[in-house]
């Protein structure tokens, strides 16, 4: 179960009315039976997917009765975990390491419902990304696309995001193709697409976070924040972090809109990372391995 903290203030935090992008409701620590990292919530905000800080190991956490199940124990599994849009499907990584100890990743999904697993992708060296939707999973790896189904639904056409050699793919019918809206000469990372898969969002090494059209135009900087995700369709939700070459010192959760308007909506007193977002709902987690849920409204 969850119990609220703190935050009888929170909406002292909101900037102005002409800026407020969320109303703040409340903000809760999550009751975990260990330290961890939030991995991601599910899209009805019903559960967390936690990991370690080294993203080893799986487990869901269920918020409305606290009971927790392992999904997996093994390194990278809590990297870039992806959701189906019903929530009964998780989808993530296993790293391991081969003969000649290379570093390789396998694909696994999960229902969770029935308990069903399935490997998606067998061990590779080179799993560029993957995107979920309701029956499907779209792969590149090896810089190749490929769809596969989830349980016994017939695969669709997923577009995907990917990075390769630090620039960012789209691969929109089959087709990969570099996007790499601000140039060749940059580093993209934490790409992800809008809801209703007409944007995309990313961040830029060393510059912040920017959106663009599917095919690269229209270009507008989001912020500052690193770690962006989606919100909605016209909001995003990232972290403002600060460290010293060595440690982060101080981190807030922030809120932006496309047009422009931003939001803080943390405090100072926690150091508050790697946002993750459903509707109603912005989980993140602390480095002291703690988890918070941010109840909004708009």
């Amino acid at each position: 179960m969850m119990r609220k903290i703190l935050f009888a203030m929170a909406l002292g935090f909101s900037m102005s009315a002409m800026g407020q992008v969320l109303q703040v409701t409340s903000i809760e620590r999550v009751n975990m039976p260990e330290k961890a990292a939030v991995a991601a919530i599910s899209p009805q905000g019903d559960y967390l997917l936690l990991t370690s800080a080294t993203n080893q190991g799986l487990t869901k956490l269920d918020l409305t009765n606290g009971e927790s199940q392992t999904l997996s124990t093994a390194p990278s599994a809590g990297h870039n975990v992806k959701i189906s849009p019903d929530g009964q499907t998780v989808v993530y990584r296993e790293g391991s390491f081969n003969k000649k100890h290379l570093r390789m990743s396998t694909l696994k999904s999960v229902n969770l419902a029935t308990g069903a697993s399935q490997v998606l992708v067998k061990p590779t060296r080179d799993l560029q990304g993957y995107a979920v939707d309701a029956t499907s999973a779209g792969v590149v790896n090896k810089g190749k696309f490929s769809k596969k189904a989830l349980g016994n639904a017939k695969a669709q056409n997923v577009p995907v995001l990917s990075i390769n050699k630090g620039q960012l793919m789209i691969t929109v019918n089959g087709k990969t193709r570099k996007l790499s809206p601000n140039g060749d000469q940059f580093s993209y990372m934490w790409a992800s697409l809008s809801p209703d898969g007409t944007k995309v969002l990313y961040y830029q090494a060393a510059h912040g976070t920017y959106v663009c059209n599917l095919d690269g135009s229209n270009v507008r900087k989001v912020g500052k924040m690193r770690a962006p995700v989606w919100y909605d369709n016209n909001t995003v939700v990232g972290m403002l972090d600060l460290d010293d070459g060595e440690f982060i010192y101080a981190s807030t959760i922030v809120a932006a809109t496309l047009d422009g308007m931003t939001q803080t909506l943390t405090d100072d007193a926690t150091i508050a990372m790697y946002p993750h977002a459903a509707d109603g709902k912005i989980a993140f987690s602390t480095p002291a391995g703690e988890a918070y849920i941010i109840n909004v409204t708009k």
